[in-house]
């Protein structure tokens, strides 16, 4: 079975080899050595490495990193490991460029590749992602494995149940499952989990501290605005930003405000730059705004600013007056609406959430943001906000509020991890 697992993954490498290397080869082929478990010497290297946190992009990355900043001291600095080129900036920036990793590829040579070079003691999966060798690997090397911030969609639900005879080794190599909200527990209890292998932590994403704006980019962003309000577009999708930009020039342009576009995966930057060239817009690249050394200077005022840099983004949010949530008017699932709301943001999203159900279902019911379908609603919504302040002001408050009602997720998951963590301290059981 396990020949059959390595050859069917193989086969569907390379096949889907060359479409990944036309479409983002300028990114994944930096990687691919990592991927096949040929890792540079100083990766991962130093200290107090025993504990792996596997985490798949940037989103969960921010997750490991909430729990990292609470993990006691004897737990020592991780081993971090993605699967996305995305997840691996931001991993690279939040723990340190030694302590990151690509995860190698489901092939069994790979894998153990990977836990030769690393010797890991004890691993974390970020919200839940399952690969049969690497699980079963850690399992033969007897890894104390632990899920925190787990989800189980909807969607994943009814796929995971058509294969649910194949599941019992994948998911039973787990011994802790921290999952998000009791949907997702009774998802798992259904699975064939067992109920004293499962317990509601709540969403580490609530959780996240507010990020630090670097003051020189605070400045120049201010500059350009002019006294204009900002209006940012985060984390958009292929296919959005059209729209987005449709509902600024319907709102009024630069004439009524800066727009801050941030689309999510850095491949796209140059495609959405030259998507924005026909448009009767003022833009520039954050890569290209810089403020004159000698004379403090920036470029002629802006309507639009493309922000092409990794890491930003939720930090900006802190200047913004209103924002639109990315992966949204498209089908894909949606992204973090809390980066927004924390500060007080009246936040707009499409009807695609289905990857933040439970939350995204707390959004509606306390009117904590707008919904739209299209550049005009989108455009109306942002006209609301830039119109009645105090109505939008109110908005942004029941966002926060939402956001405070619903910490301590990391308190709970602590609790959850002290066996695993005792393991690693050498007196306790996974």
């Amino acid at each position: 079975m396990w020949l059959l697992y390595q050859a069917g993954m193989a086969l569907t490498l390379v096949l889907a080899g060359p479409f990944m290397l036309a479409r983002r080869g300028r990114h994944y082929l930096a990687t691919l050595a990592g991927r096949l478990g040929r890792y540079p010497a100083a990766t991962g290297s130093g200290p107090g490495r025993g504990l792996w946190l596997h985490a798949v992009s940037v989103g969960e990355v921010g997750v490991a990193a909430t729990l990292n900043r609470q993990l006691p001291a004897e737990a020592g600095s991780p081993l971090i490991t993605t699967v996305t080129p995305s997840g691996q900036e931001r991993a690279r920036a939040a723990f340190g460029e030694g302590a990151t990793a690509y995860l190698p590829f489901d092939l069994g040579f790979a894998v153990r590749r990977f836990f030769d070079r690393f010797q890991p003691r004890a691993l974390i999966l970020v919200e839940g992602d399952y690969w049969p060798l690497v699980l079963r690997q850690a399992s033969h090397r007897q890894l104390p494995i632990a899920v925190v911030n787990g989800r189980v969609s909807e969607r994943s639900f009814s796929r995971m149940l058509r294969v649910k005879r194949w599941l019992g080794p994948l998911l039973g190599a787990v011994h802790h499952f921290g999952m998000q909200t009791e949907a997702d527990r009774r998802r798992l209890l259904a699975l064939g989990v067992q109920a004293e292998r499962i317990q509601v932590t709540g969403n580490l994403k609530y959780d996240t501290p507010e990020p630090e704006l670097d003051p020189a980019l605070e400045a120049l962003i201010r500059m350009q605005a002019a006294g204009r309000p900002i209006l940012i577009a985060g984390s958009t999708m292929e296919g959005e930003e059209a729209r987005v930009v449709d509902a600024f020039e319907l709102l009024g342009g630069g004439e009524r405000a800066l727009l801050v576009l941030a689309p999510r995966h850095p491949e796209r930057w140059n495609e959405v730059f030259r998507l924005l060239q026909p448009r009767q817009l003022r833009v520039e690249r954050r890569s290209r705004l810089t403020a004159d050394s000698a004379t403090g200077a920036a470029p002629a005022r802006l309507d639009l600013l493309l922000l092409d840099s990794l890491g930003e983004l939720a930090a900006l949010y802190r200047l913004a007056s209103a924002a639109f949530i990315g992966g949204t008017l498209v089908p894909t699932g949606g992204h973090n609406p809390l980066e927004a709301a924390v500060f007080n943001l009246p936040i707009a999203v499409g009807p695609s959430m289905h990857h933040f159900a439970e939350m995204a279902q707390q959004f509606d019911q306390t009117q904590a943001w707008d919904r739209v379908d299209d550049s005009a609603s989108l455009a109306s919504a942002w006209a609301r906000v830039l119109d009645d302040p105090q109505a939008a002001t109110r908005q942004g408050q029941r966002a926060r509020k939402l956001v405070e009602a619903n910490r301590g997720a990391t308190a709970r998951t602590l609790e959850l991890l002290e066996p695993l963590l005792a393991s690693l301290r050498g007196n306790g059981e996974p």
